[in-house]
């Protein structure tokens, strides 16, 4: 293939993008890539396959990856559907996940910060990865976000 693929965004489809963003740039250290968006006419109407759609938002670098890393874009349409119940197993994108040091205190800061929980917080071992934290929790507009840390031993 001479044309490599490269993973440059995921979009999430906000109904108040700028609390949403402040959300991730609060808990998950995410950093806003200006400008912020705000796009409509006939291209995006052909893209999106939408009448006279409108769509304002921003780009949030992902941490870790440094400054060309991929971004989530949050974005906020003028006309949004009706969400659907978040459930782990509905088919389709399931949830973004971070990896972090100590997932009981970003599973309070998510909380704190107007999030809620979607399940428990468990620890349990998997054969050849080592011991896993997890939770699954939910933002503010109750998408699904797991937080996550992999040690060699067992955490208390």
């Amino acid at each position: 293939m001479t044309n490599l693929p490269r993973y440059v965004h995921t979009n999430l489809v906000a109904r108040d993008w700028r609390k949403l963003a402040t959300f991730y740039e609060g808990v998950f250290r995410c950093k806003p890539v200006p400008p912020e968006r705000d796009l409509k006419g006939q291209p995006l109407d052909k893209a999106t396959n939408l009448n006279s759609a409108h769509i304002r938002g921003i780009h949030m670098r992902l941490p870790g990856l440094g400054e060309e890393g991929p971004t989530l874009e949050i974005f906020q349409y003028d006309d949004v559907a009706p969400a659907l119940e978040p459930l782990a197993n509905r088919p389709g994108f399931g949830h973004i996940a971070f990896a972090v040091d100590d997932v009981a205190g970003v599973r309070d800061e998510v909380l704190n910060a107007g999030g809620g929980e979607l399940g428990e917080l468990v620890t349990h071992e998997v054969a050849g990865v080592g011991w896993i934290t997890f939770a699954y929790l939910k933002d503010p507009e109750d998408n699904i976000i797991e937080v996550q840390s992999i040690s060699k031993k067992e955490e208390s």
